[in-house]
């Protein structure tokens, strides 16, 4: 039985009309209150970054574990979320005298390290970022702390101003310990290792409660 050229264009009409539109992605909304405390926002930043926004392409993005481990691990961002997320309200402050409140989101640091096993002799953790910037702790400072690794702030996706993919929450730390951009942890025994800003005077250990430089 033949269909009727009428009845054909009536199909088709249906056909397109069912046919599913593409979505369209709606910017993220940012969480400004979080179980009743106030919360700062992603603008009352501001950009002192050694080299400028650095834009990370994630498709080739990898998250290396290097150095004093068992074996070395190299993550996509992917896998580096897929692992146990936490998130908690630290407020950042900084040595220009500006502080913010945020909510963040991420993975623990030592959840990333234990992958790749710690040798005994390893006593330092070192960051690494993608425009050249590094800093460092002491291991036991990751180790025995909830310390976590970033992928999102105030509940949306850290924008490459605040160091996507991945910015450090290093709390109780003054702001130059919070790495943006970072694309590699390296387990050392080097405790005399000095970062980007240590190296210029900043106090190694950037603790809240002690002084902010080394020398004068």
């Amino acid at each position: 039985m033949q269909v009727k050229p009428v009845i054909m264009i009536l199909l088709l009409i249906l056909l397109v009309g069912c046919t599913p539109k593409e979505i369209k992605e709606l910017k993220a909304a940012e969480v400004r209150d979080y179980e009743g405390e106030k919360l700062g926002s992603l603008g009352d930043f501001r950009e002192n970054s050694i080299k400028g926004v650095q834009h990370v392409d994630i498709d080739s993005y990898r998250l290396g574990i290097t150095g004093l481990v068992e074996e070395p691990q190299s993550f996509t961002y992917e896998e580096v979320i897929s692992n146990q997320r936490y998130s908690k309200i630290v407020r950042i402050y900084c040595v220009e005298g500006w502080d913010v409140n945020i909510l963040w989101e991420g993975v623990l640091v030592r959840d990333l390290i234990s992958k790749a096993g710690v040798m005994p002799q390893a006593n330092t953790i070192i960051f690494h970022a993608y425009d050249g910037y590094t800093t460092s702790f002491p291991l036991n400072y990751v180790m025995d702390n909830e310390i976590i690794i970033a992928y999102k702030m105030n509940d949306v996706t850290i924008p490459p101003e605040r160091g996507f993919p991945f910015q450090l929450v290093a709390e109780d730390k003054w702001g130059y310990k919070w790495i943006k951009w970072i694309t590699g942890i390296e387990l050392s025994n080097n405790t005399d290792y000095r970062g980007t800003w240590e190296s210029a005077g900043y106090n190694n250990l950037g603790s809240l409660e002690g002084p902010k430089f080394e020398r004068g």
